[in-house]
């Protein structure tokens, strides 16, 4: 009784869930509940915008969070600078919020918050948080290469050299490509971000199961399984940067697309 009572479902940490009595709140219709999602990325948005206030002192000497966050500014202007030029440095605003956002998003879902009875949740866990980034930063991409371009931003789907036979097929693949871009893009963080919880809260099931059917297969499978926990925790906090970057890196170079068009 006691193995059943503790087992544990991977997937019911990415249930979305009415919170403070709003799961009757309605407008035209439509569910307007304030949801643990809301609540989360509202947090990661506090503490972005603290994370921000408390590096914007300006002193002579820097302190350590002044040095944070004029080192991860300097960190993204760089990545501008090297993928879209000069003309990259009026992005810096946008693409280190987004970076930020994510990366706050992501650490603050594998905080463990359990310990004190709250449950921590990862917005971008969900492929509808990462697909309105995605679709944001895609509008503006179009609107920027129009801005810029006007018609002529269509020449991006005929890359220079393309043979004359070629061009009724080329143009056809390159739009195809080019409107998979927010998909992959929201699809790529959305899927790292549920594997890794999905997988940490499988193994939890094993420690926990293990232990509570004697010392045995504690030892046997117990302490293989919490070892190898600890071991994915410490690499999702790896993955949990490296998607933020990635999602920055090409946020910036498909900018890059709309900025230098040939």
């Amino acid at each position: 009784m006691a193995a059943e009572g503790a087992k544990v479902d991977p997937m019911h940490q990415f249930t979305i869930e009415p919170m403070f009595g709003t799961g009757h709140w309605e407008i035209a219709g439509y569910n307007i509940a304030f949801t643990n999602s809301a609540l989360w990325m509202a947090l990661t948005a506090g503490v972005l915008l603290l994370f921000v206030a408390g590096g914007m002192k300006r002193e002579l000497v820097p302190g350590r969070w002044q040095m944070a966050v004029e080192g991860f500014t300097g960190f993204i202007d760089n990545l501008l600078a090297a993928n879209i030029g000069p003309a990259g440095k009026k992005y810096v605003p946008y693409i280190f919020s987004l970076f930020m956002f994510i990366l706050f998003a992501n650490l603050l879902g594998l905080l463990p918050l359990m310990l004190v009875g709250v449950h921590p949740f990862t917005p971008t866990s969900h492929f509808t948080v990462t697909g309105v980034l995605a679709v944001m930063s895609f509008a503006i991409v179009l609107i920027v290469g129009f801005w810029r371009h006007g018609l002529h931003f269509f020449s991006l789907f005929v890359p220079h050299g393309t043979p004359i036979w070629l061009m009724w097929l080329i143009p056809v693949i390159e739009l195809i490509s080019f409107l998979v871009r927010p998909f992959s893009l929201a699809l790529r963080l959305f899927v790292a971000m549920m594997a890794g919880h999905v997988l940490l809260e499988v193994l939890s099931s094993f420690v926990i199961g293990s232990a509570n059917s004697g010392p045995l297969w504690g030892s046997i499978v117990g302490v293989p399984s919490f070892l190898l926990m600890v071991a994915i925790c410490a690499l999702e906090l790896l993955v949990a940067g490296i998607q933020a970057y990635v999602f920055a890196l090409l946020t910036s170079l498909y900018l890059n697309d709309a900025e230098n068009l040939h």
